[in-house]
């Protein structure tokens, strides 16, 4: 249960893992396009295909970072014959799945997500997954019924088919929060009748149960430190904490969530946290500098940063992170709820609370 202490494995003594950027980079295909040259700042590529500066990187590092929590997930849901989404569609459908994925990356959870469909155990039904983000993905091939886009989706949906499922995750510090209700109505508008939509978010703020975290710590400063930064830049690091009733807000119904929690290192007892946490440290350790950089250098507290003071205070995150005796882990929340039905009758919002789903 999310609410239960992580038990500490009293084994452990020095944490295997160690930051190294040569483990992290990966070949992409060179593309002579403005597009896929984006825009370079302090060291690291942003999409250029709209005005908007993005608070996130799209370089080939937090390519890969995405892919390391997108592992966590697959690890924490494990236990699940169908890790990638908990909305329980294509039930009593002869027809295709329509499948939209906001934010795509890689398009790795898309990718899975026709290989699922493909499983004997699953079903057969013919599925078409999108997958949209604001910078190209460096992949060179993807199966016809797997289309990846490049496109804003703050601007007017011109997509003809309406969906069964649309995906989102990892989407912290991407939109204010107009803009947000913006996207939330552009899902609900774009479902079809039953529909669901489903989010995946992980939080900044960091926790521990044992009061093992020196209070004065750097790894403490950080959530504190990027809700300040975002508030600035108009970008909201709190998603996990208003996703849910923003999702009612748009219209949703029958609202469910789960919560995570996503230990930092491999100090976890319990055999499923420390292979997540093991993994969630190199998560951190790469993508902790991109996901500061820019908030830091535009937006720092209490003046912006230089770049050389990013770098330094991401050397002693990744120091105390590497330390075993810090029992540290933050938490992540899905939420997926439905579009109603035409006709159906609604429950007061003010007697509807979400429920939390414990497994």
């Amino acid at each position: 249960m999310s609410d239960q202490p992580i038990v500490v494995d009293p084994d452990l003594y020095v944490a295997d893992s160690a930051y190294s950027p040569s483990d992290w980079q990966s070949e992409t295909t060179s593309i002579g396009s403005s597009i896929y040259r984006g825009l370079m700042d302090n060291g690291r590529r942003y999409q250029s295909l709209i005005d908007k500066e993005s608070c996130i990187p799209s370089d080939e590092l937090q390519f890969e970072t995405y892919e390391a929590g997108h592992l966590v997930d697959l690890i924490l849901d494990s236990d699940r014959e169908n890790p990638l989404f908990r909305s329980p569609i294509g039930q009593d459908r002869e027809e295709s799945l329509q499948i939209l994925d906001i934010g795509t990356g890689k398009g790795t959870w898309a990718l899975l997500l026709i290989f699922l469909a493909m499983l004997p155990t699953c079903s057969q039904m013919a599925t078409t997954v999108r997958g949209v983000d604001l910078f190209p993905p460096p992949v060179v091939w993807m199966p016809p019924n797997c289309v990846i886009e490049v496109d804003d989706v703050l601007q007017e949906w011109t997509w003809r088919e309406q969906f069964d499922l649309i995906h989102m995750r990892n989407m912290i510090a991407s939109f204010d929060s107009n803009e947000w209700d913006s996207v939330y109505k552009k899902c609900y508008d774009n479902l079809q009748p039953g529909g669901w939509i489903e989010q995946l978010e992980v939080g900044p703020f960091m926790e521990c149960d044992d009061g093992s975290l020196p209070p004065d710590s750097k790894i403490a400063t950080w959530g504190p430190l990027m809700q300040i930064c975002g508030a600035r830049a108009g970008r909201l690091c709190d998603i996990i904490l208003t996703m849910s009733t923003s999702i009612r807000k748009a219209g949703f119904v029958d609202v469910h969530e789960k919560v995570y929690k996503w230990p930092i290192g491999p100090w976890p007892k319990d055999h499923k946290f420390k292979e997540a946490g093991t993994v969630n440290i190199q998560h951190w350790m790469s993508g902790m500098e991109g996901w500061c950089m820019w908030l830091l250098t535009k937006f720092g507290d209490p003046q912006p940063w230089a770049k050389e003071e990013v770098h330094v205070y991401c050397a002693n995150l990744r120091n105390e992170m590497k330390n075993p005796r810090f029992h540290v882990y933050h938490k992540a929340r899905r939420v997926w709820a439905r579009k109603p039905m035409p006709g159906e009758v609604l429950p007061e919002a003010s007697s509807s609370r979400p429920p939390r789903v414990r497994t």
